[in-house]
């Protein structure tokens, strides 16, 4: 029996920001309000995240300059990582450096082998300003650096280089959603 509510489930889907939106390129405010506003925020985020179909998605993504983001996301071993986190702050990134596909909400049906390193450690608090702290290693390491990276002001294409960042630029500039 399932205990509490689905995330999401009571959130509305909102427009994503697409790349070229200044707000996808500006480093993140940080929340000081934990009242209901952040509460309805993040469940706007995990209902636009599902019906995008993605894993983690930022604030900014949705054109909310604030340093929160969610997440529902396996590791390598298909093990489920749900949760979100306010005002994160990437402590850990090392291991191994993995290039692997990466796409990204605001850049639909792109993605590029993007370097990350396979264990990533992310403190922040929740939505009542409670202490978290959240591990990651292998996809799951790398959605929690993918979505630091937005809160800081950068997406996935800033860490890609040479022949691959000039194909996924090309391809973005091409895109049918860039106007």
């Amino acid at each position: 029996m399932r205990h509490g509510s689905i995330p999401g489930a009571s959130g509305r889907v909102r427009p994503l920001t697409l790349l070229g939106d200044p707000v996808l390129h500006t480093a993140c405010e940080e929340v000081t309000d934990f009242g209901p506003a952040l509460g309805r925020l993040i469940e706007d985020m995990f209902a636009t995240m599902y019906a995008a179909q993605g894993v983690g998605l930022a604030a900014n993504q949705i054109g909310v300059s604030k340093r929160v983001f969610v997440y529902d996301c396996p590791d390598d071993e298909d093990v489920r990582h749900l949760g979100h986190v306010v005002n994160p702050r990437l402590v850990e990134a090392d291991g191994v450096t993995v290039r692997g596909p990466e796409g990204c909400l605001s850049l639909p049906g792109l993605e590029a082998g993007t370097p990350r390193f396979d264990h990533a450690v992310v403190e922040g608090v929740d939505l009542r300003g409670e202490p978290v702290k959240v591990h990651g290693s292998g996809w799951f390491a790398r959605c929690l650096q993918h979505e630091c990276d937005h809160l800081e002001g950068g997406v996935y294409t800033d860490r890609v280089t040479g022949w691959r960042r000039r194909r996924v630029l090309r391809a973005a500039a091409k895109a049918s959603w860039n106007v």
